[in-house]
């Protein structure tokens, strides 16, 4: 019963409308920014997602065994609270919507909600296939899986409103990883890569790219010999209009600005 139930949920969600169409979009807006500061950043940490409210960082990391919830001073690179998840977990993206904390798991179709105050666990909830990248637009919760697909969700059930393929100049765009909803735009971080995407909510069509490979170099360069793994985690500082990004097993978080850019 339980297998004919998960068919049904799946073959329902592939009937749910999807927004894809012939691209608007012909030429994708190159980002420029500018750095406005360096701050330290743990280096253990294997950075799964960011979020940002009440003037501190939230970061979910990864890894079986060693993922968590953290509460960060940004500045400082502080952890001062942090709850771990159970040892057959492995933590992916979060977000903060309305006083509540959202997290994913990769593999094990089940995510948790905690009061930001205090981490209590208020509730759980389940999806079908993997989960990696989460926010939110205001009104529903957005996620990836690793595919071309943005999944917007009801954020009290967490089921399906409906999904977007999402498009670079017509094709579609995979690895979609961490999210963040800015100024009426998610932006998707293009796992492996060094980019992150400007994606419009609506149409899915890719609008901009913003390319941090220089950022990359100096977290490595901060690194020394130790290794340090892809970009992933963008949290956006409402208060100072800034970006706040790093990687996995990052030894620093940039804070960025944007500034007026070019098209390619």
């Amino acid at each position: 019963m339980r297998l004919l139930l998960r068919r049904l949920s799946l073959s329902l969600i592939l009937f749910l409308p999807i927004s894809c169409r012939e691209p608007t979009v012909t030429t994708v807006e190159n980002l420029v920014y500018e750095v406005v500061a360096e701050h330290p950043h743990d280096p253990l940490a294997f950075t799964q997602g960011l979020a940002y409210g009440d003037g501190v960082v939230y970061e979910g990391t990864g890894l079986k065994g060693q993922s968590s919830l953290r509460e960060v001073d940004w500045k400082t690179g502080l952890v001062r609270r942090i709850h771990r998840l159970d040892r057959r977990y492995f933590g992916e993206g979060v977000t903060l919507f309305k006083g509540l904390l959202y997290q994913l798991t990769w593999l094990d179709e089940k995510g948790f909600v905690y009061t930001a105050g205090d981490f209590k666990t208020v509730r759980e909830f389940s999806y079908i296939g993997q989960g990696w990248g989460l926010t939110h637009d205001g009104t529903h919760l957005i996620m990836s899986n690793g595919s071309d697909l943005l999944t917007f969700r009801n954020s009290e059930t967490f089921e399906v409103v409906r999904q977007l393929s999402v498009r670079w100049k017509g094709e579609p765009l995979k690895q979609l990883n961490e999210l963040e909803f800015i100024d009426g735009s998610v932006f998707a971080n293009v796992w492996k890569t060094p980019f992150i995407v400007r994606i419009h909510p609506e149409t899915g069509d890719v609008t901009g790219v913003l390319d941090l490979s220089l950022l990359e170099k100096k977290a490595q360069a901060g690194a020394g010999e130790s290794a340090i793994d892809v970009l992933n985690g963008i949290a956006w500082k409402d208060d100072t209009n800034t970006l706040l990004v790093t990687g996995k097993f990052w030894p620093l978080l940039f804070e960025i600005r944007l500034k007026e850019s070019g098209t390619q």
